[in-house]
């Protein structure tokens, strides 16, 4: 039991250690931001704005050529992420099958030989027909 106590001591230390640094401070939000310029203007609403946004829109009201326009790049990225998926898995198996299909080739080709090499009699072509009887 008096390990625990000791580091919840320690934290409480250190916890009291990092209230007093001057980094806290300097990486606390400041209450009173200033008004934001050009872009971030155009980017963040008002706090008013933002909690009245939802009520006030119906789902009946008609959308906002930049909501259509935000919507619209939203489904064309995900319809790009989507063809770049599906291109690197057929990529994937395009060269999977084509390993495999280069593996069969040679085991059929050693086969091929071992099976020339067995039979060969000396004569050329190493055919069971070729052969001469006297």
């Amino acid at each position: 039991m008096s390990w625990t106590s000791g580091t919840l001591l320690a934290l409480f230390v250190v916890l009291f250690a990092l209230s007093l640094s001057r980094e806290v401070d300097s990486a606390m939000v400041p209450s009173r931001a200033k008004e934001p310029q050009g872009l971030l203007k155009r980017i963040f609403m008002k706090e008013s704005d933002a909690s009245n946004f939802f009520r006030r829109r119906s789902r009946r009201e008609v959308k906002s050529q930049d909501e259509i326009n935000a919507e619209q790049r939203q489904v064309l990225a995900a319809d790009e992420r989507r063809r770049e998926f599906h291109e690197e898995k057929r990529h994937e198996f395009e060269s999977y099958a084509e390993e495999e299909n280069d593996e069969q080739n040679e085991r059929t080709r050693e086969s091929t030989e071992q099976w020339r090499e067995f039979h060969y009699d000396g004569l050329y072509p190493p055919h069971e027909y070729n052969r001469h009887t006297i």
